[in-house]
């Protein structure tokens, strides 16, 4: 694949080192030293986008890569407020869209996981669920994604639980997403299950970015030649 990179930071040098030893070529390379080549003529010399980039410039970024007619990528959180917009955009140019709150092969089975396990739970009120996060110092949103995805799953099965709230709570309709923010933490997700009697636990910790990078290559080669939008469970099947 040709791919653009859209975001030069840490995890678009990832995901370069990655696609380049898979054997694909970036022929284009975007960060805020060189927004002038973020034209729709150098989109267009690319298979595929793949946007990594900050919340508030997510969704004009992948704007651009659909108006190209370049399938695009999109890694960033915290943007998913216009995800309605982007899907109607999607589909005024006919292009193809891949968002998920995380690429990585691993978290996406927690995701299956933690689903199940609230399918169960919600059987034993007894048990209050409670989550926290950690990630490193340059994490800009808080909850994660990743966190947001896993409480919606959580609400999915537990009716009870009719919001989330990033902070400590007494229980009730909330469920209480903690947030950390240390240095070095490429991620780590827990869920607990907590009553008189016992408590479950559940955790996924993140060693290194290789896995968001190479989930990120994967799904852009899933994507191409494709139309429509698309999430981690088109590609992985579960």
């Amino acid at each position: 694949m040709k791919i653009a990179l859209i975001g030069y930071g840490k995890m678009g040098k990832a995901i370069e080192q990655i696609a380049q030893q898979q054997g694909h070529e970036v022929v284009l390379r975007i960060d805020v030293n060189n927004t002038a080549d973020f034209t729709l003529e150098n989109l267009r010399k690319a298979d595929v986008a793949i946007e990594f980039t900050r919340p508030e410039t997510a969704f004009e970024n992948l704007k651009k890569c659909l108006e190209a007619g370049t399938p695009v990528v999109v890694g960033t959180t915290g943007w998913v407020q216009h995800l309605e917009e982007a899907k109607a955009c999607c589909a005024q140019y006919n292009g193809a869209l891949f968002h998920s709150s995380n690429y990585s092969i691993g978290v996406n089975i927690f995701f299956a996981v933690n689903r199940y396990l609230a399918q169960m739970m919600s059987a034993h009120p007894q048990y209050e669920v409670r989550m926290a996060e950690t990630h490193h110092t340059q994490k800009l949103d808080a909850p994660s994604g990743t966190a947001i995805t896993l409480a919606e799953g959580i609400m999915e099965q537990i009716g009870r639980k009719k919001q989330w709230v990033n902070h400590k709570s007494e229980g009730g309709d909330e469920l209480s997403i903690l947030s950390y923010r240390v240095d070095p933490a490429p991620g780590t997700h827990e869920i607990y299950y907590e009553s008189a009697i016992d408590s479950i636990e559940i955790r996924h910790t993140a060693h290194s970015r290789e896995g968001f990078a190479s989930g990120a290559v994967q799904a852009a080669a899933w994507l191409v030649g494709k139309k429509g939008v698309f999430g981690m469970t088109d590609l992985l099947g579960f």
